[in-house]
């Protein structure tokens, strides 16, 4: 065999080592894979995959010839040879991994053929081959034999956390105490100590009490007596009756952990009891389980997917799905959400080639390439096309596996493969697109509003007004403004009524509470008492009435409807609510004009004293894990009074939109330059040869984070070299675009579980004046979109 054009090259050929990432799953800039027509090329220089519509100009930009070619074929298994084995059983509330919610894989089987190419004539060499030069050997070897790039990004994501199955062990687990007060427990015939329920019950493993656990979003489940008993006697762990196995497995929850947990002991601490694990059979569902059912009734789950309805499938530029990587779901909405905007669409479809070769050298830590990458995927067609067979049941879709390792860098949630909230993550990318904008203007742009804060002093009646730029409006959702009160007074004493008797209402029975749109904007902008406020009139604290308005319009204007709160007990709660949210709108009467005749503005200069907090306290807050900033806010407002009254006050708070950013005490105005960067983080940034002045633009950019403001220095050199020395310079002045109050309903995320952190989302889109449904990888038509069970909203300014 003639070996000359690839001999030639040896010196260009790299063998992978531990901590190489191998692009193999796909094409670093497009969505083509193995499966594709045309398979992939994996760089033996960079290990980088590449298209064949890519691969060419790779080569011309890097001189890398040599490449390995990857080709899978999927072939139908024969039915007769299907389904031999036992059904899959669901065992986690995951969507594409394994446990979880997954595609039939049990008819199709896979074949992958392998191709050294040579550049740029594609000379081919079948591997394996005789006679192939070591070097040549070895490397190929190594990188069919290594992990993925995305693979090692996946084992990184679950590493030290709960992904659903792996449970951290209970730190009450070593060194439990359990009372000696005589209790065995029977083998069965379970009954709640407090009530008349005799499933979803719990055995506390320190006294032996058997009690019902908490009620679900659903009306099922229990009465709550078994964390009463926790908060009334401090008994740490429990386990879940009718879910204790053989092999000493069971559903064990720790209250003061406030999580799932693992007993090493579990076989121990149940025998002290009378259990024997031996004669122990599972009769009853896991907390997965019971989530996973829950979600699959008709109710919410049922709603917001249309699963009620045969749904028509929708291909073509536009009607692109995005495959779920494993509680993802949150970050394919938003995606969906943001490619049918023009700005986005302009910016990263038009434009993506030249990004790509300008940046060739990196791409796969590139924001903006990936983020190209993701709009054309979603944008040109080319992976969802209408399948050849009627009956073809495979769902087309891309995978944003690149996307999602690349923007979770440095995250702790959005880099594991826990589910998130699609609100947090949203304002996330937003800032980090910011970030990386360059010197063009970022497509965020068209979210930006200004927001205008009006303070009257209540003893000068003098005003202060302020400005701050906003991307999403957060709305309370005020219950006890529903137009059903009537009706969901009487289901709740119907379900009451019901669970006495250990029964259950059907769930087509529920009834929501049902708020207008209108009463959430007017909760919004009504006025408020601020305590503690500083009057520079009067040089000392006082009250002053807020209200809060928008200075400017947005072109489309994002809201949040605030879901998720805390109770009286501060136990997390995701309100089930009905918000009636209008096609069109008209915001008029939110607008803020400034200045009004006949009103005197608060002096400007005065410097008031800093706050002052118990440094004691704060030391204590901070140790039970709340924020720093909340709790200097905690302390300030309840003037350093008591730890119990600054806890409370954190509590009552939390879901504040600027509970945990710096704080500044109201009437005080806010100096710009308080930014302090991380000592350590400059000197390292320093260190790689940048000025003092410029790591630091890099630190404050990124929040003191390293490792964000090392990419961030890579893709703002350019405004880096350029920076103005000029201390004098006064700073730009911030843009807003404004017009119309009046907007239309153009797309909606919906969430459904109990908490942002399961359950699953999907995204409504107005798509050509019809709505289309986007649940992952499957994209549809919709026929009842559900427009009054939305989390996040967006409206579209109509001028």
């Amino acid at each position: 065999m003639e070996l000359m054009p690839l001999t030639k090259h040896l010196n260009t050929i790299n063998t992978p080592r531990r901590g190489d990432r191998i692009y193999k799953e796909e094409c670093i800039y497009s969505f083509d894979t193995p499966d594709s027509p045309t398979g992939l090329y994996v760089s033996l220089t960079s290990f980088l995959g590449l298209s064949q519509e890519h691969v060419m100009w790779y080569y011309n930009k890097t001189s890398y010839p040599v490449y390995l070619h990857i080709k899978r074929t999927r072939k139908e298994i024969p039915s007769e040879d299907q389904g031999d084995g036992p059904e899959k059983k669901i065992t986690r509330l995951a969507i594409g991994t394994a446990g979880g919610f997954m595609p039939d894989q049990q008819k199709y089987t896979y074949e992958e053929e392998y191709n050294i190419i040579v550049l740029p004539d594609f000379w081919s060499i079948p591997y394996p081959s005789n006679n192939l030069p070591e070097k040549v050997e070895l490397a190929v070897k190594t990188i069919i034999q290594m992990e993925g790039a995305w693979a090692v990004a996946q084992v990184e994501a679950v590493a030290n956390t709960w992904d659903g199955e792996v449970r951290s062990e209970s730190k009450h687990a070593a060194n439990l105490k359990q009372l000696d007060n005589g209790k065995k427990i029977p083998p069965s015939g379970w009954k709640c100590e407090k009530c008349d329920l005799t499933q979803n019950l719990w055995l506390n493993l320190t006294d032996g009490s058997i009690l019902c656990g908490r009620k679900f979003y659903d009306g099922s489940g229990g009465n709550g007596h078994a964390i009463e008993h926790y908060r009334s006697t401090g008994y740490p762990l429990a386990v879940k009756l009718g879910t204790i196995t053989k092999g000493g497995k069971a559903d064990v929850f720790s209250y003061d952990e406030d999580d799932m947990v693992d007993d090493p002991n579990l076989t121990l601490h149940l025998s002290h009891w009378g259990i024997n694990i031996a004669q122990m059979e599972k009769t009853d569902k896991s907390m997965i389980e019971l989530e996973l059912d829950l979600n699959q009734k008709f109710g919410e789950w049922v709603s917001l997917q249309e699963a009620a309805s045969k749904l028509t499938p929708l291909y073509g530029p536009g009607y692109t799905g995005l495959i779920n990587l494993g509680n993802s779901c949150y970050l394919n909405s938003v995606m969906q959400m943001l490619f049918i905007i023009p700005d986005f669409i302009k910016r990263y479809e038009k434009k993506a080639l030249q990004i790509f070769q300008q940046n060739y050298h990196d791409p796969a830590s590139d924001v903006n390439i990936q983020m190209a990458k993701l709009g054309f995927g979603l944008l040109s067609g080319k992976y969802s096309e209408r399948p050849s067979k009627s009956d073809d049941e495979l769902q087309q879709g891309i995978p944003p596996r690149m996307f999602k390792v690349l923007i979770g860098r440095g995250h702790p949630g959005f880099f594991s493969n826990r589910q998130q909230d699609a609100q947090e993550f949203l304002l996330y990318l937003i800032n980090l697109l910011n970030r990386n904008s360059r010197h063009e203007v970022c497509p965020t742009e068209c979210f930006k509003f200004k927001v205008e804060e009006r303070y009257q002093c209540s003893k000068s009646n003098k005003v202060k007004y302020t400005h701050r730029p906003e991307y999403i409006l957060p709305l309370p959702i005020p219950l006890e403004a529903a137009v059903n009160k009537d009706e969901v007074t009487a289901y709740e004493t119907q379900k009451k009524e019901a669970e006495a008797k250990g029964q259950k209402l059907d769930s087509n029975a529920l009834v929501r509470p049902r708020i207008k749109l209108s009463s959430c904007l007017e909760s919004f902008s009504r006025s408020e008492i601020v305590e503690q406020f500083y009057s520079s009139a009067l040089n000392e604290k006082t009250i002053a009435h807020k209200t809060t308005r928008l200075a400017s319009f947005p072109d489309y204007l994002l809201i949040h409807l605030k879901k998720f709160t805390v109770k009286e007990d501060w136990t997390p709660i995701k309100l089930d609510v009905a918000v009636e949210m209008p096609d069109t709108v008209d915001l008029s009467f939110l607008r803020g004009n400034g200045l009004q005749p006949g009103e005197e503005l608060l002096p400007d200069g005065v410097t008031p004293p800093p706050p002052v907090y118990n440094t004691a306290l704060l030391d204590q807050l901070t140790d039970m894990g709340f924020p720093p900033n909340a709790c200097k806010r905690a302390l300030y407002f309840t003037e350093n009074r008591s730890l119990e009254a600054a806890t409370n006050w954190v509590m009552e708070h939390i879901a504040d939109s600027d509970f945990d950013e710096p704080f500044v005490p109201p009437g005080v105005d806010f100096k710009p330059d308080t930014f302090v960067a991380d000592q350590a983080a400059l000197e390292m940034v320093t260190a790689m040869g940048f000025t003092r002045e410029q790591a630091t633009k890099a630190l404050k950019a990124t929040n003191n984070n390293l490792e964000r403001a090392a990419d961030w220095i890579f893709s703002h050199q350019a405004e880096l070299d350029a920076q103005e020395t000029d201390s004098t310079a006064t700073p730009t002045q911030e843009n807003f675009r404004d017009g119309s109050s009046r907007y239309k309903l153009v797309g909606f995320i919906s969430h459904m579980g109990t908490s942002t952190m399961v359950g699953h989302y999907v995204c409504h889109l107005l798509k050509e004046d019809r709505w289309v449904i986007f649940n992952d990888e499957k994209v549809a038509l919709s026929e009842n979109p559900p427009k009054e069970l939305g989390y996040i909203y967006m409206y579209q300014r109509i001028d």
